[in-house]
């Protein structure tokens, strides 16, 4: 009787929110294959999906296991090249409304519609997105870097970066050059060419200062590379071979500098180049210069996904990132979409990737503004946005494909953490048809519940070669319990909230269990009251 009094005292007390008697399922995001849903939120508000007692299985069969807890993640996003950080500037003072309904669209993460990409590569100097070829000192030989200069980067570079960070506290960025300065390679140019060794010392302090200048215009970096993809010489646009001996040499030179000029907690990131190489140079690197570096990126051009696993095996204490892949105009909406979940943003996370990057932010409709006789983007490029003259946009694959999985990461609470993905596995007589990663969100108030998420691609589309979508009918095990869902043909992203450890856990040396209610509230699940039941 004195425990159903003090229950119903303390329900009374919550009126305001509704009790949440097991994990449910309030929040999904769908991209489907036809785009009659782009990235379209439902909350189910008073009809959530609820985890109830294990039943009979779907015909596919989600397994989460949350006791396995494998990387954390850095987050999505693409690389702001100048070329795109021109084009957003120039928005901006034609078209200020639509400029930030756009940055709003890709970068803010606690809106419902809004992505909340988090992830922000920036070449240091020229790339092939560039107007013309630059370093940040193109005074020859200046070994002592009198002339180095930040401000050879174009201001809308800055700018746009800071207007982003307006929006996006949790921005990473993640700085790298395409070359060094042209004197401190054989060729004598930033196309092409390779590095001269003796330079090693010159280049990381050269290094050094761009942090320092990206820090003095109030953007402190996340990382910083040595060289974007260190095996290719290029002679039309900024490229440079750079040996991993090289690298690891420079990287444990840059180490020591950072760590002396308060940038010990930037890390540095190696290799950034394609997954087939994934056994040799980043391996190379790491047996060289293992202290110096946090990790390694991959691209896409060469090799396939599951490659990063060799990196992983050899050094399973070092991060992972998936840095560039692109695409290009003319292929398939759908196709395209297959592909980047399948390879990156559920193939690269479940081989240890930290990120998921597509290249070129945003550029116009033929793929420029592009530097003058660079052949690097052919078809040409397609960017994450086309941003036209007259302020429209268009949203393309490469952002549904990553805003669905954004979704799942982000923090759920200011200065919380991103989230960490965890083991999941997908069972029944349709289990080809998903793929699937899942997460979970740790909160900054221990009284909340964890956010959990899935990011699920249903890819069952033809039938013995006959095209033929089909939602798939699934059920979802989490602890014991069952939820069933079905997927439609696209992308899905899940969200639902569970306890730390369970909602009652027993108090070592007392026959008394302590119990908790929980309140669902906008934030998520909160523990709204508790009290103490006496066994006798």
């Amino acid at each position: 009787m004195v425990r159903a009094a003090v229950l119903a005292a303390a329900a009374a007390a919550l009126t305001a929110a509704p009790i949440v008697i097991g994990q449910q399922i309030y929040d999904i995001w769908a991209t489907t294959w036809e785009r009659s849903n782009l990235f379209t939120y439902t909350n189910l508000g008073s009809s959530p999906i609820n985890f109830v007692t294990k039943g009979a299985i779907g015909d596919a069969d989600i397994v989460v296991n949350d006791g396995s807890v494998l990387q954390s993640m850095a987050g999505f996003g693409a690389t702001l090249t100048d070329s795109s950080a021109k084009l957003l500037s120039s928005m901006k003072s034609a078209h200020s409304s639509q400029y930030w309904t756009l940055i709003n669209t890709l970068f803010e993460p606690n809106n419902h519609a809004n992505a909340g990409l988090s992830y922000l590569r920036v070449p240091l100097g020229a790339s092939d997105f560039s107007a013309s070829v630059y370093s940040f000192d193109d005074t020859w030989l200046d070994t002592s870097l009198l002339n180095f200069n930040i401000d050879n980067a174009p201001a809308y570079l800055f700018s746009t970066i800071k207007d982003i960070m307006s929006v996006n506290p949790y921005l990473k960025v993640h700085l790298l050059p395409w070359s060094p300065p042209a004197w401190m390679k054989s060729s004598g140019t930033m196309k092409g060419g390779s590095f001269i060794t003796s330079y090693s010392t010159v280049y990381a302090n050269y290094l050094l200062k761009a942090l320092q200048g990206f820090k003095n215009k109030g953007i402190t970096a996340y990382a910083i590379g040595i060289q974007n993809e260190p095996e290719n010489s290029n002679p039309t646009y900024p490229t440079c071979l750079i040996s991993a001996s090289q690298e690891a040499q420079i990287g444990t030179t840059l180490r020591s500098l950072m760590n002396s000029n308060g940038f010990s907690n930037t890390k540095i990131i190696g290799f950034d180049h394609n997954w087939n190489h994934a056994g040799a140079y980043p391996v190379q690197l790491m047996e060289s210069a293992y202290n110096a570096f946090s990790g390694v990126a991959f691209h896409c051009y060469s090799g396939s996904v599951g490659q990063q696993d060799t990196f992983e095996a050899a050094y399973p204490n070092k991060e992972i990132y998936f840095t560039e892949c692109t695409g290009e105009y003319g292929s398939d909406w759908w196709s395209d979409i297959k592909w980047y979940m399948d390879n990156i943003f559920v193939g690269a996370v479940e081989h240890y990737a930290k990120s998921g990057l597509m290249w070129n932010l945003v550029l116009d409709g033929t793929g420029k503004p592009e530097l003058p006789g660079s052949n690097s983007c052919g078809t040409p490029c397609r960017p994450v946005v086309t941003v036209n003259t007259d302020g429209t946009y268009t949203l393309h694959q490469e952002f549904y494909a990553m805003a669905a999985a954004s979704k799942a990461v982000t923090p759920k609470d200011s200065g919380g953490p991103f989230a960490q993905r965890i083991a999941v596995s997908v069972g029944g007589s349709t289990s080809w048809a998903l793929r699937v990663t899942a997460y979970v969100t740790a909160r900054v108030n221990s009284a909340d519940w964890l956010r959990y998420s899935l990011v699920v691609l249903n890819w069952d589309d033809t039938n013995n070669g006959v095209w033929s979508p089909t939602p798939v009918k699934t059920t979802i095990e989490f602890r014991g319990k069952q939820a069933t869902y079905t997927f439609p043909v696209g992308v899905t992203t899940l969200w639902w909230y569970a306890p730390n450890e369970g909602v009652s856990r027993r108090d070592a040396g007392a026959n008394t269990t302590e119990e908790f209610a929980y309140a669902q509230t906008e934030d998520g699940p909160r523990k709204a009251f508790r009290f103490h039941r006496t066994e006798v």
